[in-house]
């Protein structure tokens, strides 16, 4: 049995979160499949920043958990979910730490999606 490694964010790979000021609207074509005042902005390493949304504020009918998982070590286990109406472009279009590393806790409860697959706006 492997144990899956862990590593906390640092100066050579930083992780911040941050709420949002601006209201997010995240759809599908013409269907508002998310909408919030409580956004959180991961940013991580060099990477493009990613807006997390509460659960809560997000159409979850829209979505079809997958069983796709992926292990982030800065991060955990991440469950996915896809976008049927988008047909094979929503598969494993969203994504979900469900019991984040307590240095990302505050992402628990939230969706992130792959913004080549829906449109997000902040306004």
């Amino acid at each position: 049995m492997t144990t899956k490694p862990i590593r906390e964010p640092g100066p050579d790979h930083p992780i911040t979160i941050t709420i949002n000021p601006k209201r997010v609207v995240i759809r599908v074509a013409d269907r508002v499949i998310a909408d919030t005042r409580a956004a959180l902005t991961l940013r991580e390493s060099s990477y493009p920043p990613v807006q997390y949304v509460p659960r809560e504020h997000v159409d979850m009918t829209a979505l079809t958990r997958t069983a796709h998982h992926t292990y982030c070590p800065y991060k955990g286990d991440c469950s996915y979910f896809s976008i049927p109406s988008l047909g094979e472009r929503g598969t494993n279009a969203v994504w979900s730490y469900e019991a984040p590393y307590a240095a990302v806790g505050p992402i628990k409860d939230h969706l992130a999606f792959y913004p080549d697959r829906v449109t997000i706006e902040e306004i």
